[in-house]
């Protein structure tokens, strides 16, 4: 792994596609980033700015290539992950996108993270066909394969997740005077309006306050005074890491002792409730969908075993309690069971086949009874998850898994 002054550039050795012997040539003058020896895949992360907190992901998925590649790969072709530093800055983005699409000429993109930043190449990516897949947010727009066939998400949805949260204060908290804090682009809004939609018709007189930040401030201070004026006994956090942890340690600081919901991509023990106080994140509610590697009750599960072996060996340096590591993780795994789906056709067409062919697919270290499902008609990969709450070490799960 190499880090440059201006990019990141992680290239990472593995195995994919299962190539039988001759049809190497052919791929080769086909699709672009495919060689009788490699394979290109591109991706960016934001390992610096105000997101940088999620460059974990990016290094996991390296390590990760770099375990299948040790392995012995998949039939003999060679991962080029090429994962570069976007700094979560949309103009960045594009830059480094076409960078990988016209002078790497990588076969697809994976594991491209953030809302805004992914909204920014979106159109792009499918101008020039090439497959933008686990795309890392779950914004809803990623699932709309008429206008968007080139695209498709990762994440649980926002609204869904949002919708979650709304059963659960209809059934407990009917009465709930809900602020929500929101950081102002198609991720935050995306969560405002999955909630609103899941309270119905008691949105209205259940939400008394809201307010947004734009990711380059520096502090959410006054968003949370401002909050708590409002009189709300309900606080709906949608935030990045950075502001996440400041959110949860201003509630704290300043006496207000609202039911917290905070969603799912700021809910890493490592990186967000630690540097916040894990003594002011106790009682935070939240939803998962898949396992958290430190919570005991999964100690004897074989996934969680062999996930922390391979984070022993391959990602020493990381933080196992950063469940963050834990998405980058499946992302790779998926990456890697896509590519092996493909069969002789390392097309870019044929990956979206079979991105688009899976069905009650369980992946390791998901939730007992969350599966990746898509179709033709249906992009969103995961459409289910569990409400957990913090109990000052670890994310504790109630109820049943919820969604499809």
């Amino acid at each position: 792994m190499a880090f440059k002054n201006i990019y990141t550039v992680l290239v990472i050795a593995g195995f994919v596609g299962a190539i039988v012997t001759g049809c190497g040539e052919q791929q080769s003058a086909g699709d672009p980033g495919v060689t009788d020896t490699e394979i290109k895949i591109g991706s960016t992360n934001p390992y610096s700015g105000p997101a940088s907190a999620y460059g974990t992901i990016g290094r996991a998925e390296s390590a990760y290539f770099d375990m299948i590649n040790e392995q012995g790969g998949v039939n003999g072709r060679k991962i080029n992950f090429i994962s570069l530093d976007d700094g979560y800055s949309p103009p960045r983005t594009v830059e480094q996108i076409r960078k990988l699409v016209e002078e790497e000429q990588v076969l697809f993109l994976a594991g491209t993270l953030g809302t805004p930043t992914n909204t920014a190449i979106h159109k792009y990516v499918n101008a020039q066909q090439v497959p933008h897949i686990f795309v890392n947010t779950g914004a809803s727009k990623w699932d709309n394969p008429d206008n968007f066939p080139w695209t498709m998400g990762y994440n649980l949805s926002y609204p869904n997740e949002a919708k979650i949260y709304a059963m659960y204060l209809l059934e407990n908290k009917p009465d709930a005077k809900i602020a929500i804090l929101y950081q102002n682009d198609d991720y935050g809004k995306d969560y405002v309006h999955g909630l609103k939609d899941g309270l119905g018709d008691k949105a209205d007189s259940m939400i008394v306050a809201e307010a947004s930040y734009e990711v380059t401030d520096a502090t959410i201070d006054s968003q949370i005074v401002s909050l708590q004026a409002s009189g709300a006994d309900t606080f709906f956090n949608v935030t990045t890491p950075k502001f996440a942890a400041q959110a949860i340690r201003k509630v704290y600081d300043i006496g207000w002792r609202p039911l917290h919901i905070l969603n799912n991509v700021s809910s890493s023990v490592g990186s967000v409730l630690t540097p916040a106080g894990l003594e002011k994140s106790v009682g935070l509610l939240t939803a998962v969908y898949f396992k958290d590697p430190i919570d005991p009750q999964w100690a004897d599960s074989p996934d969680v075993k062999e996930y922390k072996e391979w984070f022993e060996k391959y990602y020493p340096e990381g933080n196992i309690n950063d469940v963050f590591n834990v998405n980058g993780y499946m992302i790779a795994w998926g990456v890697v069971e896509v590519l092996k789906r493909t069969g002789d056709e390392l097309s870019r067409t044929n990956v979206m086949k079979q991105m688009a062919s899976i069905k009650d697919l369980e992946a390791p270290m998901m939730l007992p009874g969350a599966k990746w499902n898509t179709s033709a008609e249906d992009f969103a990969l995961i459409e289910s998850g569990q409400l957990a709450r913090f109990d000052g070490e670890k994310w504790v799960l109630f109820g049943d898994v919820i969604g499809k």
